[in-house]
């Protein structure tokens, strides 16, 4: 049997193998030595010849989907090794194969799988000028597909988060190069990824002769990556794949663009602190699984074509006119389920009797919402009733042929409902009517025997039996056989007893048989439906979104956005839609105004102190933004938003030193990305930016990157940027569509009090020593923080140097034709900063004029020098 076992473990070295032995499932060697580790479950060991031992570890078959799970969860590659050959028939070694391999990109079982969310496999080609990639759930059939640079496709890998990732062998410092070490990765053979090889996959699985129907065609390092995730299905043993019915482009220019900086930093799908909170968990009122899902997908790619966005406004606002109908569709939807992950279930012959009857309610409910959208005075709701396909006569076939409440597992039996199959009746009246027909031979037996007390019973020992009293023994018939002595009756059975116990024995083997029969004819039978089942799962998702958008408008006074083809972005009193729902009881959010456009206000530079609510501002204005172009309401009293391409932000940044990456480091990343895609239909978040490094760095970097984007015709974006630099407030007067705010605050008996308002104009106080007061910091440092401050803001009003900042210099160059007028005192220069030492240490009051003159000259060789 180890020789067996190894030769199977030898196809698939690098999985754990489950190795069916009897009722149990073990594990051996290195194997078991992690599988007890992961699992807790014991560890044992064996002699295997030649005072050799084996480790062991096990557990029962019918715990394989408790195990199962906890495997795939822990990044393992699980091959299933099973008998297959009843034990019972043979007398030589059991056969055994390897039915499956489950890893964590192709999972199927419920345990493993989150309800809320989609479980990708991916797989990534990469070619001579672009990247492939491929996205498939097997839990649920979705396929797509997109290429395009290395940045694009590091993006659609962060927003779909596949669970695992394939690529060629010998690629991983290239795959890690460009998307990091995060992914559970594998790699496959070179053979594997080339166009021939693809098409010819992709051509077979969808029995087409191109590929023009799906729109990917010309996208050739797509197909090559496609066509790797069909060859590891194969590979995996996943052969039952009918439910994978298209393959899908992702269409980058439908979609804003979010980097994976972008959607950190606004916490849209998660929040970067373990209990926070995040915009879906705001958002996501959805009741089906598959709404949860997809409104995951709709959160991270906005749309930015104004026609399907305002046709999901359209919807959400007719939800709000019509109560009555929304409340109807609502109580529906409750009924409807998984129906994605059901329908996959049936192509891959995994459906449980349970998830049949569930299917069968799912298209019951269909029926009236299609009936109800087909009679709503909304164009987009009336398409919808048009494509929903309640299927009915798959939906009566399981009404007919399936019990109400069957049991979880086929092989219970009880699945088939009566009248379905006449010899199905039969045994069944034989197998459980029995008890009335033993009655009968009960009472036939008192009466011809004259034993009142005679009963019939059975145990497992020797079936049915007859008892009787010993007081009554003498009167029992010849033929009868005695089987069991008790104290104060004896058992017998007879031949007529024997026969039947056989008849009702064997008629229950049967029934399980026929139950299976049937019940695997009529799963067949649900695979011709997968294609229309899909479609209602969509459009029953789609709904259950736009319903999610309409409860949580309503609940939290969400008003719909005017989104128009324009570079306007007015919103009134806008709040943010996270932060409110966490304010304590009776606390109100303070709203505020912003204006951006590309023609008079396109960059606002706000100022003010920490604490005082720039983040949020910046975060809420562009949450504002996506949500509208995800067709949901908005938080604020109005909101005009002319469509954004792009959302960048550089909002907070972490230490990446594991890499080699500083503070300034990952923010000098994320802007120059942010610099070298911009467009004037962006909208760009800046937070902050350059206080990694010192302040005058930091502020040449923060002029010169808002100079351009204002300067740049190809950069022209809406821009915030939220800063401590004070001296950026000089920019306004230099260039005309810059303008100045900041968060007020306001000063009672040396408090600070945070107004959280955006007012017109620059700050000059940044408050930090209060702030550092306010988290606890021991009140000696708090201070002498105060001391320092007041001596060096002393220090600089006597020396009345560096009153002007780098910054404010570079701004006061002239333009083409104009004077010079230098700053003597440019704090960047190393030269004028000598001799400006060399001035201030000098003792003007007893200076001879001939030590003035050899001071000059001294001056003047430094001037020369340089």
């Amino acid at each position: 049997m180890m020789k067996q076992y190894f030769e199977l473990k030898a196809k698939h070295p690098d999985a754990i193998m489950l190795f069916r032995c009897g009722d149990f499932y073990e594990t051996y060697s290195e194997d078991a030595v992690t599988a007890a580790d992961i699992l807790g479950i014991t560890l044992t060991r064996r002699a295997n010849g030649q005072s050799k031992t084996v480790e062991m570890a096990g557990f029962p078959y019918h715990a394989l989907d408790t195990y199962l799970p906890k495997l795939i969860r822990a990044g393992r590659r699980v091959a299933i090794c099973d008998q297959l050959e009843d034990p019972k028939t043979t007398k030589k070694l059991v056969k055994r194969g390897i039915t499956e391999l489950v890893t964590p990109g192709v999972a199927i079982n419920d345990n493993v799988l989150s309800y809320k969310e989609n479980n990708f496999l991916a797989a990534i080609h990469f070619g001579k000028t672009a990247c492939g990639v491929a996205f498939l759930d097997i839990s649920t059939g979705e396929f797509l597909t997109a290429e395009g640079p290395a940045d694009h496709i590091d993006k659609l890998l962060n927003n779909f988060a596949p669970k695992e990732v394939l690529f060629e062998r010998g690629k991983k410092p290239m795959f890690e190069g460009n998307f990091g070490n995060k992914f559970f990765t594998f790699e496959l053979e070179d053979w594997v990824f080339t166009e021939n090889f693809g098409r010819e996959k992709l051509l077979k699985h969808f029995d087409t002769k191109n590929l023009k129907g799906f729109g990917i065609e010309n996208l050739h390092n797509g197909i090559v990556a496609s066509g790797a995730i069909l060859q590891y299905l194969e590979m995996t043993q996943h052969f039952q794949i009918d439910h994978i019915t298209s393959i899908t482009r992702i269409e980058e220019e439908r979609y804003v663009r979010l980097d994976k900086f972008t959607v950190r930093s606004l916490e849209l799908v998660g929040s970067m602190n373990d209990e926070g909170t995040s915009l879906l968990d705001i958002i996501d009122r959805t009741v089906s699984p598959m709404g949860a899902r997809m409104l995951k997908r709709w959160v991270l790619f906005p749309l930015k074509e104004i026609r399907p966005i305002n046709e999901r406004l359209d919807v959400v606002e007719y939800f709000f006119r019509e109560p009555d109908f929304k409340d109807f569709v609502e109580e529906k939807l409750h009924l409807i389920g998984d129906l994605e992950r059901i329908i996959s279930k049936a192509a891959v012959g995994r459906i449980s009797p349970r998830e049949v009857v569930q299917l069968k309610v799912a298209l019951q409910a269909i029926e009236p919402i299609k009936n109800a959208c087909l009679n709503a005075d909304n164009e987009s709701l009336r398409r919808i009733g048009e494509q929903l396909q309640p299927c009915a006569e798959l939906r009566d076939r399981i009404a007919r042929e399936i019990k109400n409440d069957p049991p979880l597992l086929i092989n219970k039996g009880g699945v088939i409902a009566d009248n379905v199959n006449g010899e199905l009746d039969e045994l069944r009246k034989i197998a459980y009517s029995g008890k009335d027909y033993l009655l009968q031979i009960q009472q036939r037996e008192i009466e011809q025997t004259g034993i009142p007390s005679l009963k019939i019973a059975y145990n497992n020992v020797f079936g049915y039996y007859i008892e009787v009293r010993n007081t009554h023994k003498d009167k029992v018939p010849s033929d009868w056989i005695r089987k069991q002595t008790l104290v104060n009756a004896e058992r017998y059975i007879t031949q007529e007893l024997k026969e039947y116990e056989e008849k009702i024995l064997t008629a229950e083997e049967k029934i399980l048989i026929l139950e299976t029969r049937l019940y695997n004819e009529l799963v067949a039978g649900l695979t011709e439906y997968i294609p229309s089942i899909k479609v209602d799962a969509s459009h029953i998702a789609r709904l259950d979104c736009l319903l999610a958008f309409a409860g949580v408008a309503k609940e939290n006074r969400y008003i719909r956005p005017v989104v128009a083809d324009d570079d306007i972005l007015d919103i009134r009193q806008g709040r943010h839609p996270v932060i409110e729902k966490q304010l304590p009881l009776g606390e109100k959010y303070i709203a505020n105004d912003v204006y951006l456009d590309t023609e008079k206000q396109q960059i606002i530079i706000i100022t003010g102190p920490n604490m005082a609510g720039k983040s949020a501002l910046l975060r809420q204005t562009a949450l504002i933004t996506l949500m509208a172009q995800i067709g949901c309401f908005v938080p604020a009293e109005s909101a005009h938003v002319g469509l954004v391409d792009k959302v960048f932000t550089r909002v907070g940044a972490s230490d990446n030193i594991s890499v080699g990456e500083s503070t300034f480091m990952v923010e000098m990343n994320e802007a120059a990305n942010i610099l070298n895609n911009l467009s004037p239909r962006s909208l760009v978040l800046f937070d902050e930016l350059g206080r990694g490094t010192s302040t005058y760095d930091g502020i040449s970097i923060a002029w010169a990157i808002v100079e351009h984007i204002h300067e740049h015709k190809r950069a022209r974006a809406r821009t915030l940027f939220a800063t401590h630099y004070h001296e950026l407030n000089d920019m306004e007067a230099k260039f005309s569509r810059i303008k100045n705010y900041n968060v007020s605050v306001k000063e009672v008996d040396n408090k600070v009090i945070f107004l959280r308002k955006l007012e017109r104009g620059g700050s000059e106080h940044s408050f930090g020593i209060h702030v550092a007061k306010m988290a606890g910091m021991p009140k000696s440092i708090v201070k002498r923080a105060e001391e320092i401050l007041c001596q060096l803001e002393k220090e600089n009003r006597q020396e009345g140097i560096a009153s002007r900042s780098v910054a404010a210099a570079a701004a006061s160059r002239p333009k083409p034709g104009e004077g010079v007028q230098l700053n003597f005192f440019q704090l960047d220069d190393p030269v004028l900063c000598q001799i400006r030492d060399e001035i201030l240490n000098l003792d003007v009051d007893n200076l001879t004029p001939l030590e003035a003159l050899n001071k000059l000259n001294d001056i003047k060789k430094i001037v020369r020098g340089k």
